[in-house]
């Protein structure tokens, strides 16, 4: 009795490595998966290929999907935030003002990216500051940043 790999078959095979991700949260088996997923779907539209090639072909897949994860996009998706730094890492940091202070209400400024887990933050300044000026943090009083005009 000879058994014969349907297309279907790579990608119950694909479904079922994906779903093994759950349990083994190292996110390389996901790509292995994908990689039969993409065999399946080969041999779908090629279906006279040998098993030796569809193995072939899975392995392939299977080491491009994972290089490409761990050299290219991986790094992409790096936490650029600095949410859990001590209060060293605001200090020196510019960010434009949002709304400016008026009497004794704060002022708000924004970072491009989020400092200490937020991209907006009250501030306190000794001079007169107006929105869309940039400022840089001088020093930290509780929640409030004290700032001066960045030249």
């Amino acid at each position: 009795m000879e058994f014969n790999i349907i297309f279907w078959h790579w990608l119950i095979l694909g479904m079922i490595l994906m779903m093994c991700e759950i349990f083994i949260p190292s996110f390389t088996i996901f790509w292995f998966g994908l990689g039969a997923i993409a065999t399946g779907i080969c041999l779908w539209i090629m279906p006279n290929i040998s098993f030796t090639f569809q193995i072939f072909l899975w392995t392939i897949t299977s080491c491009v999907f994972t290089y490409l994860w761990f050299k290219h996009f991986k790094p992409l998706m790096k936490d650029r935030t600095y949410a859990g730094i001590s209060r060293e890492a605001i200090l020196g940091q510019r960010g434009l003002v949002i709304k400016a202070p008026v009497e004794k209400s704060r002022g708000v400024l924004r970072f491009t990216v989020p400092v200490l887990g937020s991209d907006e933050w009250e501030f306190i300044c000794n001079t007169e500051i107006k929105i869309g000026e940039s400022v840089e943090v001088t020093d930290v009083s509780g929640n409030t940043l004290i700032v001066k005009k960045h030249k």
